[in-house]
């Protein structure tokens, strides 16, 4: 078996679709894009796919677990303030910051008439420490948020309404501790790390590349998931969720875990827009935001990985163009934009797809076959609980062969029987 066919039979990547659609996004993201624009739209794009963590976030969380938050951006900005606040401290150093009443602490501490770095900040002068702060801040405090609701059996529209109210909270609460978050303007003037320059045009082309491998790291994680049992038990708790109940699961746990693991995506893409971007402020926080990357997740279609990606790029896009070409109407077009795909394509860019694309070439003969109410074009296994491994299948089919074979034999003894009594009966009448 070649290589090519290896992938194509492997169930991680999605058969021979998943692997032609992993190469298409790659092809796109790390051969066409660097090559058809220029650094600024690059570093633009490369925006753009900070967004694309928390999108793929939701693809799992929303599309695949049936739970719908509306504060995703409490995690995203939760890992992007982190990485800023490594940078600012690396920033703040006492030559640069002499000029200051406290030498050696950020500037909005000193305008605050701070004296002293805070002890929370202190861990942050390691880079270490800060990416593991990155991945375990937010899912702890995602832990806390779902353990409190779902444990409780909270959820549909109750959890995605408090969800938003944690997000404006916390943006609130950003604002008004300036001396420590730095306030509305947040944290600016973000240069360095370690040492290298992450303003310079190199610094952009690796940090891009960077984000998107760390992109396609997240995806294949989510197929890794999506491939194993916790994926069927997802599904099927998405669809049927006191069926599994019944059936000995603890649900809550299952939500907790794909909850959490829903906001340490989501905290990595806010760690990479920090550097991608070099600043960090509450406006990525709130309630606006995070309706925004439900959007993304929408638009792309909220049961494909692959096209959470593609309708991240799509809306920023469209969001970037409308503004810089109309701007007193861009707000209105976006929401033409948005209005457009929930009346026509309900089920996003991936939805097209399926719909169009598999009609012709390798995917005509896939597109005839019954599929499941969620695509499985990406790999992504069916809401099922059945198994279906080769021992169950060839246990299954003896037992029907063996079922078979003694319904045979008692037919057999009732038609002999039947026979013996005419016979009987037969003899009788001649007597």
């Amino acid at each position: 078996m070649t290589v090519w066919e290896k992938m194509k039979a492997s169930s991680l990547l999605g058969g021979k679709e998943g692997v032609i659609g992993l190469a298409v996004l790659a092809a796109v993201i790390f051969v066409v894009l660097p090559l058809g624009v220029d650094i600024f739209r690059l570093n633009l794009i490369g925006k753009y796919l900070t967004y694309a963590f928390v999108a793929v976030g939701l693809v799992m969380l929303w599309g695949h677990g049936g739970i719908l938050s509306l504060g995703q951006g409490i995690f995203f900005g939760l890992g992007g303030y982190a990485m800023a606040m490594f940078l600012k401290l690396e920033a703040s150093d006492p030559l640069s910051t002499k000029i200051q009443s406290t030498p050696g602490i950020p500037d909005f501490m000193d305008w605050n008439q701070l004296t002293a770095l805070p002890w929370f900040w202190e861990p942050f002068k390691s880079l270490p420490f800060t990416i593991f702060a990155v991945l375990t801040i937010p899912a702890l405090f995602a832990y806390i948020i779902g353990y409190a609701m779902f444990k409780r059996r909270v959820g549909g529209v109750y959890f995605s309404i408090i969800t938003q109210a944690v997000a404006l909270i916390l943006s609130i609460l950003i604002v008004g501790q300036q001396g420590y978050t730095g306030g509305v303007n947040g944290m600016t003037d973000l240069r360095t790390m370690l040492g290298w320059d992450i303003r310079t045009d190199a610094a952009k082309y690796i940090l891009y590349f960077v984000n998107g491998l760390l992109l396609f790291g997240a995806i294949f994680l989510s197929k890794y998931i999506m491939s194993s049992k916790f994926g069927m038990l997802l599904l099927a708790m998405r669809d049927k969720e006191e069926r599994v109940r019944f059936s000995g699961y603890d649900v809550s746990n299952f939500k907790i875990f794909i909850f959490c693991f829903a906001a340490m995506l989501s905290a990595v893409g806010g760690a990479m827009f920090t550097l991608q971007v070099g600043f960090m402020s509450p406006s990525f926080v709130g309630i606006v935001p995070s309706i925004e990357m439900v959007i993304f997740c929408a638009v792309g279609g909220r049961a494909s990985l692959i096209g959470a990606v593609y309708g991240t790029l799509l809306v920023n896009y469209g969001k970037t163009v409308f503004s810089e070409n109309y701007p007193e109407m861009w707000l209105y077009l976006m929401g033409g934009l948005f209005i457009a795909v929930v009346m026509f394509f309900p089920s996003g860019l991936a939805g097209i797809w399926d719909k169009y694309a598999t009609k012709y070439g390798w995917f005509k003969d896939k597109a005839k076959a019954k599929k499941p109410e969620v695509s499985t074009s990406e790999g992504e296994a069916p809401a099922v609980l059945t198994d279906t491994s080769p021992e169950t299948t060839h246990e299954s089919t003896t037992a029907t062969e063996s079922t078979d074979e003694a319904s045979k034999k008692v037919t057999r003894k009732k038609a002999d029987k039947v026979s013996a009594i005419d016979s009987h009966k037969l003899k009788g009448a001649e007597a």
